[in-house]
């Protein structure tokens, strides 16, 4: 069981790092996420870009509390109430009818929808699993594998998007004559 403990740790970590590093890439990308908030429209206005930077910071701050073991538990709290709060956020903006994008990891801004909604839940299910007790020995191998399958596991979640693109219809494009 510790080895999945540590794959969820790993996967967590790696997340977060991503999400964090898209949204504060450079200042075209924090606007850009600034934006975004804007148009989910669940925060005042001019509130838009205090919140941005507490989400960006929280996230940045998250490998690092995920990783430091004295630290490990608090920073699952963090995450766990983080993924609830923007599952929550999704879930109202797609009831309202809002057309929003998801600038999650800085790189697509595809319309948020249901799949943005099971990414995150997926994604507490590793909080709630890496909070398990993981006590007990683990041998460099092994220790290998876990934080392995915990990277391949963020690589997933954090190309979703870029993953259903490939197989969404392509928009109709005029043809032309060679």
């Amino acid at each position: 069981m510790v080895h999945v403990v540590v794959a969820c740790r790993a996967l967590l970590v790696l997340v977060f790092l991503v999400s964090a590093a898209g949204k504060l890439r450079g200042r075209g990308a924090f606007d850009g996420f600034v934006a975004e908030v804007r148009a989910w429209r669940l925060v005042p206005a001019g509130t838009a870009r205090g919140v941005a930077v507490g989400v960006a910071g929280v996230e940045a701050a998250l490998p690092v509390l995920l990783v430091v073991p004295v630290t490990a538990r608090p920073g699952l709290a963090v995450a766990g109430l983080l993924l609830v709060a923007l599952t929550a956020g999704v879930v109202v903006t797609r009831r309202r009818g809002t057309v929003a994008r998801c600038a999650c990891f800085g790189r697509t801004a595809t319309v948020l929808g249901r799949r943005h909604v099971v990414r995150n839940v997926l994604l507490m299910g590793a909080v709630a699993v890496a909070s398990l007790p993981a006590a007990g020995p683990v041998g460099a191998a092994a220790l290998t594998v876990a934080i392995g399958a915990g990277a391949l596991g963020a690589l997933l979640v954090t190309t979703l998007d870029d993953i259903a693109g490939l197989f969404s219809p392509l928009p109709d494009v005029p043809s032309r004559s060679l």
